[in-house]
């Protein structure tokens, strides 16, 4: 996993837009809106990084579950799992969910 893939490492990054490389009529960005950490429950290991992205595109063109490659000018080229979750006058909404253990 590399090393950038922090819910500190994207806060960092909160409404900046990344490039999506996928097969569309125009390129399309994604706005980094909302990072969301999740704490561990009573009964969970410790050493978990669980956080979720919120994103958000144009409005005239629908990305797929599916995993894309994004473009980001600091965070450089990351292929991540992108799942649509809402849309609204703002544009298609988007979330990336985080689930592994920190490296020690």
């Amino acid at each position: 996993m590399p090393s950038n893939l922090t819910a500190e490492a994207f806060a960092e990054n909160l409404n900046t837009k990344f490039r999506v490389r996928a097969e569309s009529p125009r390129p399309v960005e994604l706005e980094l809106n909302e990072v969301k950490v999740y704490s561990a429950g009573a009964n969970e290991q410790d050493g978990m990084e669980r956080f979720s992205l919120f994103l958000t595109g144009p409005a005239d063109i629908f990305l797929p579950q599916h995993t894309y490659a994004l473009e980001h000018p600091s965070m450089g080229e990351l292929e991540l799992f992108v799942v649509p979750v809402g849309r609204d006058e703002a544009g298609f909404h988007y979330e990336v969910v985080f689930n592994y253990f920190r490296e020690k």
